[in-house]
C-alpha cells in the first residue's frame, strides 16, 4: 500500500509550465480516460448498491470508525467489479475544483465517470460558530482583527468581517501571518487578533508566527485557531453512505506539507485509490488515468503524480513547527458536524496568544441561513447547481453562503463557469 510515483510518457512530455496545457497531451490523456472508462463500464455489476450502510451505528454527519466501505465491505482485496451506477471521483482541494470547471472536465468525461467536489475550500468548511468568533473579536476595545481578504465577505449567523469593517471595526487585510506580527509590532497600544484559517497548508506559517512573537516577547499579538485538517475529515467522506466514493484526486498543496503517509488509511482500510496531483490540465487528467487504472486493475494504493512539488515525506520541518505549537482537537466542519481531531488547538505553552481565551468575546447565538446548502455541496452530495439559491438570490455580489463568497468555493467555480448539474 506504500505510495507510489507514476507518471505516464505524456506527463514526462511535459518538461515546461505551457507543456501542461498542451492540447495534444490533454486529448491524449482525455482518449485514454475514456478507454479506461469503457473497460470499466464493461465489468459492471448489477446487485452492489451505492448507498449501503457502512456502520450499523452511523448518523447522518457522524464520523464513527468505520467498519467497511460499500466497494470493499470486508476490508479486503478491492472489489474488481464495478456497482452498476457511475465512478464517483471527488477532489478535496479547492484548486483543483476551480481548475476543473474553468477546463470544462466534467463535460468531456464519459458517461460513466462522475467528478464530485468536496471540502476543500478552508474558508467554505469554517464553521458558523468559528467565523461568529471572529467576528466578536472585533467588539474587544482597542483591538484590530488581521486576516486574510478571502474571509472578509464570508457570513457569519448574522453579520461578516466586511460588515463590522464598514460600520467602523478595525479589520485589517495581511497577506501572511507575519504581516500581522508587523502590524503588533507597529501599533504597540492595540491588541492585534489574527483570524487563523486554513488547512495544513497555512498551518505552519500561523505556528512560526507565534514562535516569532514568543521570541519578541510580543505581548500583543494573538490567534483565533479554527484550522482543519484534512486527513480525518477524509475519512468522514469515505465513511459517508450518502457518498460511496470510488477514487479520490488528493489536494496537492497539503500534501506539499503533509506528504502522503497520512493518507494510507484510504487504501489500507477502505480499498479505495487515491492519487495526489498538481493543477494544470495535464496533471488532474493524469490524475484521473491513474485512477481509474487503478480500479481496472484491482489495484489500491496512494500515487504521486505531482512529484515536482510533492515528496512522500512533505516538508518534515513545516510540519515540526506545526506540531510543536499545535495539538490536534475535535472540530466543527460546515456540512459535517464535530469531526474527531480535524482541528487544531494551541498547546499548553503557547496558550497565552488564544484570542478567545485571553479576552472571551461575548459570541452571538449561532445559527445557519436558511435555504443555504453549503453543508450538502462541500459533502459532495449536492452539485452547487442544485442549491434553490444558486444563482438567484445568491450570487458571488451577494453570497449568502461561503460557497458562492471564497474564490476556490464550489459555488463560485460553478457560477463563473456556467455549470449545470
Amino acid at each position: 500500500m506504500a505510495a507510489t510515483d507514476r507518471g505516464s510518457e505524456l506527463t514526462m512530455a511535459a518538461t515546461d509550465s505551457n507543456s501542461f496545457r498542451d492540447p495534444v497531451l490533454v486529448s491524449g490523456l482525455i482518449r485514454k480516460i475514456q478507454n479506461l472508462a469503457a473497460s470499466l463500464e464493461s465489468s459492471k455489476c448489477v446487485d452492489t448498491s451505492p448507498h449501503a450502510p457502512i456502520d450499523a451505528s452511523f448518523k447522518a454527519h457522524s464520523v464513527a470508525p468505520p467498519k467497511a466501505h460499500p466497494n470493499n465491505p470486508n476490508n479486503s482485496k478491492p472489489n474488481t467489479n464495478r456497482p452498476n451506477r457511475p465512478i464517483r471521483i471527488m477532489e478535496v482541494c479547492g484548486t483543483h475544483t476551480v481548475a476543473i470547471a474553468r477546463a470544462g472536465f466534467r463535460s468531456v468525461m464519459p458517461a460513466n465517470i462522475k467528478l464530485l467536489s468536496g471540502p476543500g475550500c478552508p474558508v467554505c468548511v469554517t464553521a458558523n460558530a468559528d467565523i461568529d468568533s471572529i467576528i466578536a473579536c472585533t467588539r474587544i476595545p482597542n483591538s484590530i482583527v488581521a486576516t486574510f481578504g478571502d474571509m472578509l465577505r464570508v457570513p457569519g449567523s448574522s453579520s461578516s468581517l466586511q460588515q463590522c469593517k464598514t460600520e467602523g471595526a478595525a479589520v485589517q487585510v495581511v497577506y501572511s501571518p507575519l504581516d500581522a506580527i508587523k502590524l503588533a509590532q507597529d501599533n504597540a497600544s492595540k491588541n492585534v487578533i489574527f483570524a487563523g484559517v486554513g488547512f495544513e497548508t497555512t498551518a505552519p506559517l500561523v505556528a512560526a508566527s507565534i514562535k516569532r512573537a514568543a521570541a519578541l516577547n510580543l505581548k500583543n499579538f494573538f490567534v483565533v485557531t479554527a484550522h482543519k485538517l484534512v486527513p480525518p475529515a477524509l475519512r468522514a467522506l469515505i465513511n459517508d453512505p450518502d457518498l460511496g466514493l470510488d477514487a479520490l484526486i488528493l489536494p496537492g498543496h497539503v500534501s506539499t506539507v503533509i506528504g502522503v503517509a497520512p493518507y494510507e488509511f484510504i487504501a489500507k482500510e477502505f480499498g479505495v485509490p487515491a492519487v495526489v496531483t498538481g493543477f494544470e490540465p495535464v496533471d488532474i487528467l493524469q490524475g484521473i488515468s491513474q485512477l481509474l487504472t487503478q480500479l481496472a486493475n484491482g489495484k489500491t494504493t496512494i500515487e504521486i503524480a505531482y512529484s515536482r512539488a510533492v515528496m512522500p515525506s512533505g516538508n518534515p520541518v513545516a510540519v515540526a513547527t506545526m506540531n510543536e505549537v499545535f495539538a490536534p482537537c475535535d472540530a466543527n466542519w460546515r456540512g459535517f458536524g464535530l469531526i474527531p481531531n480535524s482541528g487544531l488547538t494551541l498547546r499548553e505553552e503557547y496558550v497565552s496568544y488564544d484570542a478567545l481565551k485571553r479576552f472571551a468575546p461575548e459570541i452571538e447565538a449561532t445559527k445557519e441561513h436558511q435555504g443555504c446548502l453549503c453543508g450538502e455541496v462541500l459533502r459532495g452530495t449536492i452539485s452547487a447547481s442544485d442549491c434553490p439559491l444558486f444563482g438567484k438570490v445568491c450570487v458571488p455580489a451577494n453570497p449568502i453562503g461561503p460557497c458562492m463568497v471564497s474564490s476556490e468555493g464550489s459555488c463560485a467555480a460553478h457560477y463563473r463557469y456556467q455549470i449545470v448539474g
